[in-house]
């Protein structure tokens, strides 16, 4: 089923005026603002207030569906970071108002809610580790239940109540959680600091490999609400729960009646670099038995288990080893038989994010759809997908009883707040639940977009997004910051994005364009496979004519002053396009990009990813790693180009970028390093994204403002 294109602004701006403000989607209500608003009464949007503003995160309905509670995350400024905090909002007032239910200057989050919704459990480094707390809600202090000598990383509930489960990272060969403590402290008295290893990975995302294992624990409660030592349920299976380095509770879940949990796993051996097979693994919760596969038939990726009402089990799962963006389907095991069947196998979408609905009858589930990230309802019986909320971005969801979801809804307009949805009756507006960053956003004014399609590589169609700039006025034209996704196989689409969001270029006075070039997904299965062995291909024509079209379609654009930006692949493709259209650009900025495949493939770490874009090893298949190299046409550079890494970054590795500058520099073409050294391939730090986006602006005003 396909999703609708987006709205012209003209019929965003009338819906906002027909419905209530409460109940305006973020892009309507933004769009109806900046048509509203005379342009001096609301100024631009700035990287500044992209920082400041608060994030929301993981909102969890109570069982009785009364509350919701979620997670906060404001910044301190002075302190550098990100400080998160338990929230709380009662769904059924007739004014919903969010209240702050844990305030520590330490980090709570996670909130989990008890089966009889009167206390949440949440995570919270105020003891000085992270630990597992709880806060009841007919009032007092928040009580400390997990007191170990090691982090607990996620948690969740039973559905009896009477045991939690937990992840924290220990040692393989210890049988206890002091042996992990006393190994630290030994290291850390240790004047030596060499490290040494007999396998891969020795170092993911950002940090060195020190031989622990994320594992899965559980914890029965005993008549205090304390939790006791805790037992090793996922140990004998050798692998992370959750998954490095993103991965959390959403890969564990408990059977209806508490007596088992299933997670899901890939072997931590020689092969974890180059393999994306990831099991379900069945164990009791009391540990009394070993784990036993349940995926053994399928060497591809299985993951997200959520069990229906009547015991079966739903997961998603891949059907191709070695990919990761392979399309991740519904498959459910039979309670009684074992048996498995694919439920979505013709449905040509790449599940995201697997739930269910609150009395467990139907499946839920987040996709990439036509340029939007939408939530769909999946009948177990048959697979048929029903769409829900099909605009913008549901970055997150919780069920509800009585077919009511909560979801953390977002657009290119502005960043997640809660919503409420009906399954019962899809396609109509969700209710607004929460405005948490009006403060700083009733003040500004976010620039309207639409979304635009063109004939691209062998005709074929693909989408793409303009947004005007702040002050736009008609017949002025505006030069263009030409915005390229990483991934490859992720999308620029009508979402927020904390990291390169487009509202700031625009109030920085940029129209900004991007396109969901061969490769995205959102599109069909194979649109996005396509980008596979030809990263120089397919998705270099689609942005040359995607621009081209753009600056044909929307006079105010002014294709003379234009400059390239991209992190990741989107970086990559930045060193590309300085071999292969040199005189397009007045500039270039590049962020994390790949400069050498050779050297890529030996100094990144999760092999699989390169292996599989480039038709297999490096050394077994050298000549489609070369075919895209960046590196083979440096002496047609001549575009000046910005150039940032984080030295933490162990995904591409900074001396990427470092050759990306030294071939530069060598040759005399314009150009500048900003290197961060506590940053991976991401700019997370407060002060580092003000410094990152302060370079970019500066060296965009430089050259397309003169």
């Amino acid at each position: 089923m396909r999703a609708p294109l987006l709205p012209t602004l003209t019929a965003l701006a009338t819906l906002a005026a027909v419905m209530p403000a409460a109940a305006a989607p973020p892009a309507a209500a933004a769009a109806a603002a900046a048509a509203a608003s005379p342009a001096a009464a609301r100024t631009a949007f700035t990287a500044e207030d992209l920082v400041r503003l608060r994030r929301l995160s993981d909102p969890q309905v109570s069982p009785d569906g009364r509350w919701v509670a979620f997670t906060l995350r404001e910044t301190d400024m002075e302190a550098n970071r990100g400080r998160t905090d338990v929230w709380l909002l009662e769904l059924g007032a007739k004014a919903p108002l969010a209240r702050r239910l844990t305030q520590n200057g330490a980090a709570d989050s996670n909130p989990r809610w008890a089966p009889d919704s009167r206390s949440l459990y949440f995570l919270s480094t105020r003891s000085g580790s992270s630990q597992v707390w709880r806060m009841p809600l007919a009032g007092g202090e928040a009580q400390q239940v997990t007191d170990y000598p090691v982090d607990v990383g996620t948690l969740k509930v039973s559905p009896r109540g009477d045991r939690l489960a937990l992840t924290l990272e220990v040692f393989p060969e210890c049988a206890d959680l002091k042996c992990t403590a006393d190994r630290f402290e030994a290291r850390k008295r240790d004047k030596s600091s060499g490290r040494s290893y007999d396998q891969l990975f020795v170092r993911h995302w950002d940090t060195w490999a020190d031989g622990t294992l994320s594992t899965l624990f559980t914890a029965t409660l005993d008549a205090d609400g304390k939790a006791i030592a805790p037992v090793n349920v996922s140990g004998k299976v050798r692998g992370h729960v959750p998954s490095k380095p993103t991965g959390g509770d959403e890969e564990y879940e408990f059977s209806p009646d508490g007596a088992r949990l299933v997670f899901s796993a890939r072997l931590a051996d020689r092969t974890e670099p180059w393999s994306t097979n990831f099991d379900l693994y069945e164990v009791p919760a009391d540990g009394s038995a070993a784990p036993r596969n349940l995926t053994d038939d399928n060497d591809a990726w299985d993951t997200q288990p959520v069990f229906l009402a009547n015991g079966d089990l739903a997961y998603l799962a891949m059907t191709r080893p070695g990919f990761e963006a392979d399309r991740f389907q519904v498959r459910l095991r039979d309670a009684r038989s074992g048996a498995t069947r694919a439920l979505t196998a013709d449905w040509d979408r790449s599940v995201a994010r697997l739930g269910v609905s609150a009395d467990r009858r139907r499946l839920l589930a987040t996709t990439d759809d036509v340029g939007q990230v939408a939530l769909y309802s999946i009948d177990p019986a048959n697979g048929r997908t029903t769409r829900i909320v099909g605009d913008g971005q549901v970055a997150e969801y919780s069920a509800a009883p009585g077919g009511a979801v909560v979801i953390a809804w977002a657009s290119l307009a502005a960043p997640p707040d809660l919503y409420v949805a009906n399954a019962n009756v899809p396609g109509t507006a969700p209710r607004r639940l929460t405005a948490l960053n009006a403060g700083i956003l009733d003040q500004r004014a976010m620039s309207p977009f639409e979304q635009y399609e063109f004939r691209g590589w062998n005709d074929e169609t693909v989408r793409g997004y303009v947004m005007k700039p702040y002050g736009w006025q008609p017949g002025r034209r505006y030069p263009i910051a030409f915005l390229i996704h990483g991934g490859p196989q992720v999308s620029f689409q009508n979402q927020w994005s904390w990291r390169w969001n487009a509202q700031a270029f625009a109030g920085r006075g940029y129209a900004v364009v991007f396109v969901d070039f061969h490769g995205s997904p959102g599109y069909g299965q194979a649109f996005t496979d396509s980008i596979s062995q030809d990263w120089g291909g397919k998705p270099f024509v689609d942005l040359q004519k995607g621009l081209e079209a753009a600056v044909a379609k929307y006079d105010w654009l002014d294709g003379e002053r234009a400059c390239s930006l991209g992190a990741s692949y989107g970086g990559y493709m930045q060193n590309w396009i300085a071999g292969h259209w040199p005189d397009r650009f007045k500039c270039i900025v590049n962020h994390a990009g790949i400069f050498d495949t050779r050297t890529m493939y030996y100094t990144t770490e999760e092999l699989w990813f390169t292996e599989w874009e480039n038709g297999g090893p490096y050394y077994v298949k050298p000549e489609l790693h070369e075919k895209f190299n960046p590196s083979a046409s440096v002496t047609k550079w001549k575009t000046p180009m910005l150039v940032t890494h984080g030295q933490l970054d162990y995904r591409v590795p900074y001396t990427q970028g470092i050759g990306t500058f030294t071939a530069l520099q060598r040759q005399g073409v314009e150009s500048r390093l900003l290197v961060f050294p506590d940053e991976n391939h991401w700019v997370l730090k407060p002060a580092n994204s003000l410094q990152w986006h302060d370079e970019v602006f500066r060296w965009l005003d430089a050259h397309l403002k003169r």
